[in-house]
């Protein structure tokens, strides 16, 4: 099928978002939109891909990553399972620096646990969206928002939940860490099986300094980079340690000048090992985490810590300031 004759399906819904939205009042559907252009973009794709040779296939599939990333698409928070070459690339997203308020983290949580039981997928890759944040960690709107310890407990958990499901996931997680990542991202970077990341991927534990603690992702960082690097992060809460400080503490395998070459070494290792002996791989992954089943308890008490925590009127008086 010819590249020309399918050009007017890539570009027929995304006139459309820049019409509608001329029409409404500034910011007004801004990201119901974007995500009905997308989703009608990938829908009308599937089937045409069918017929097209390989180079015209990898145009529009590029063509369609490229609208999905731009500026008017990327304001909806998500969170995505692609599979390709028996690797499950998954994928969250939140304007605000990619934090995580509650939704966001159930859905995560649940998406890990579905690829696990996915008998398409060998390999987990988890990642975020844009190019400078991996996580800011939690959502301060909804922390501050908390008023009785139950809310308190309830919000932290969602790591919990989130770092749980990738201790019991049979799948080898691979994390691939493009930007800055702060205090629950952190624990997310930890509890992946083998880390990638970028020069500019810098880590902080900022809980601390606001009143809290990282008590709930405090097992995962511990049993990836010891007590003693753990302890250094959680004291010296205001400083972001670099990509190599956290390399050469066992956080990152490996770590790359630029975004292009950690996306391409993230793939030659997730489909390298997707062609591995699945059940190999499940076995392995079983003896990393054991002396782990105890944090199904252990992560949610944690949790209850920190949601006694942010009641205190220091925590709440230092939450102000980001307001």
């Amino acid at each position: 099928m010819c590249l020309k004759a399918i050009r007017p399906f890539i570009f027929v819904w995304y006139p459309f978002y820049f019409f509608v939205n001329s029409l409404l009042p500034s910011g007004f559907a801004l990201n119901k939109i974007g995500e009905f252009v997308v989703k009608n973009l990938e829908h009308q794709f599937q089937g045409v891909c069918q017929l097209l040779n390989p180079a015209s296939k990898n145009y529009v599939y590029s063509t369609l990553e490229n609208l999905s990333q731009t500026p008017i698409f990327m304001n909806t928070p998500y969170v995505t399972l692609t599979i390709k070459n028996s690797v499950g690339y998954i994928e969250f997203f939140h304007p605000n620096r990619n934090s995580m308020p509650s939704d966001i983290l159930f859905k995560l949580a649940e998406t890990i646990t579905a690829a696990g039981t996915n008998n398409a997928i060998n390999v987990v890759v988890l990642q975020s969206g844009g190019d400078r944040t991996f996580c800011a960690g939690a959502s301060f709107h909804e922390v501050m928002a908390v008023t009785t310890s139950e809310e308190g407990k309830a919000f932290f958990s969602g790591f919990a939940h989130v770092i749980n499901a990738m201790r019991r996931c049979p799948k080898l997680i691979i994390g691939r860490v493009q930007g800055k990542t702060v205090g629950g991202g952190v624990g997310l970077a930890a509890a992946t099986d083998y880390c990638l990341a970028s020069k500019h991927a810098a880590i902080r534990l900022s809980e601390l300094s606001i009143g809290i603690g990282p008590f709930v992702i405090e097992p995962a960082v511990t049993r990836k980079i010891g007590l003693s690097a753990m302890s250094q992060l959680t004291i010296d809460a205001e400083t972001f340690f670099s990509a190599e400080w956290a390399k050469s503490k066992g956080l990152y395998a490996e770590v790359f000048e630029t975004k292009e070459a950690l996306d391409v070494a993230t793939t030659v290792l997730a489909e390298k090992l997707s062609s591995y002996n699945p059940e190999a791989l499940k076995q392995m992954k079983a003896v990393f985490w054991e002396g782990t089943q105890h944090w199904d308890t252990l992560l949610l008490e944690r949790a209850e810590i920190s949601g006694t925590l942010v009641l205190s009127d220091f925590t709440k008086n230092t939450l102000k300031r980001f307001r």
